[in-house]
């Protein structure tokens, strides 16, 4: 039998069958809660059971502090019911015309942007339209059944092709074919299978508060998605970009986000190295780039945060900028880039 569960504030109800998390019941419904990794690594997914039984698996341990477990907050990517719910919960609202699905892509070329970072152009089939929301990732789906997740660096696909940036992780399967460090190293015109789009990164068009966009290197790729979009919409929300990295080719397009001020009435583009030398003639902010923003935005009660990049980053902005900064938990919204290493230590 399947059990109920009922989302809070909203009133929305769904069956989870057996076994099925709680994210997974909720978007085979269409219902979409707030989530990322998929996988307990990040906590974008969290919320709190208010009544009810359930497995939470030994993630929400690692992840949350003793004060929201108690209150019992948990990853609602890990939950598993055992009886009819009642949680808490932000439900993000979706375009009725996004469609996740799997489908193969042909590589239309590989850029690289540094040493360490390529863009991936994909050409997508041309039958019927991908869209997605700007800020949302594909998975790649790998022979062995793995998957591999990134987003798309692109607020549409133009004549059917997306863009991705990948970052080099030494020894990943993946990454070494993108660089040509494999075995069978990726090359334009091969195929490759996705699933897409996925994920609940995207901005919230009725909140009109000004906003802080935060990133840590390819943490840069949904967050250009967004800023196009804005452009393409016309959206002159006040908006400041931090993005940090440790030496400046981490900041692979710098040029671009600078342009962006010309372009973009209300936005600021803030960058910050973290391990910069006198070698690199650095005279930019300096230090942790989630730091920058509260060293200029003590008081963050009246703003939203798009914040993606490394795990270690975005946990610490939303811990920090909740806790000393007075922002809303509602209003830190977060993709948190997890790679396959991370993946295999948060199931160790």
């Amino acid at each position: 039998m399947s059990f109920k569960v009922t989302v809070l504030p909203a009133g929305r109800e769904f069956p989870a069958e057996p076994g099925q998390t709680v994210l997974e019941a909720a978007l085979a419904a269409g219902i979409v809660l707030p989530y990322s990794c998929r996988n307990g690594t990040c906590s974008t997914c969290e919320g709190r059971v208010v009544s009810g039984d359930y497995d939470a698996g030994p993630a929400p341990a690692r992840i949350l502090d003793a004060d929201r477990l108690a209150q019992g907050h948990t990853l609602l990517c890990q939950a598993r019911p055992s009886s009819d719910l009642v949680i808490e919960a932000r439900e993000v609202r979706m375009a009725d015309d996004i469609v996740v699905r799997k489908m193969p892509v042909r590589v239309l070329s590989l850029e690289p942007l540094a040493s360490d970072v390529m863009e991936i152009t994909l050409q997508l089939p041309s039958a019927e339209a991908f869209r997605f929301q700007p800020g949302q990732y594909l998975e790649f789906i790998l022979k062995d059944g793995s998957r591999r997740s990134y987003s798309m660096a692109c607020s549409q696909a133009d004549d059917h092709q997306v863009r991705l940036h990948v970052r080099h992780m030494p020894g990943g399967l993946f990454t070494s074919r993108v660089f040509g460090a494999g075995a069978e190293p990726i090359k334009p015109r091969e195929i490759l299978r996705i699933e897409g789009p996925l994920g609940s990164f995207f901005l919230d068009p009725d909140d009109t508060r000004p906003i802080i966009f935060l990133a840590s290197g390819t943490g840069f790729a949904p967050i250009q998605a967004m800023i196009e979009g804005m452009l393409a919409r016309g959206d002159t929300r006040p908006a400041t970009l931090y993005w940090g990295g440790r030496r400046p080719a981490d900041l692979y397009r710098q040029d671009l986000a600078l342009g962006w001020q010309d372009s973009l009435p209300g936005f600021r583009f803030v960058p910050v190295l973290s391990e910069a030398e006198p070698a690199d003639g650095w005279t930019g902010r300096a230090g942790w780039v989630h730091q920058a923003v509260m060293d200029d935005l003590p008081d963050l009660s009246g703003h939203q945060v798009y914040a993606c990049g490394a795990p270690v980053m975005v946990e610490a902005a939303r811990r920090d900028f909740v806790g000393r900064c007075g922002l809303s938990p509602d209003a830190f919204h977060a993709d948190a880039f997890t790679s396959a290493a991370d993946r295999i230590g948060a199931e160790a």
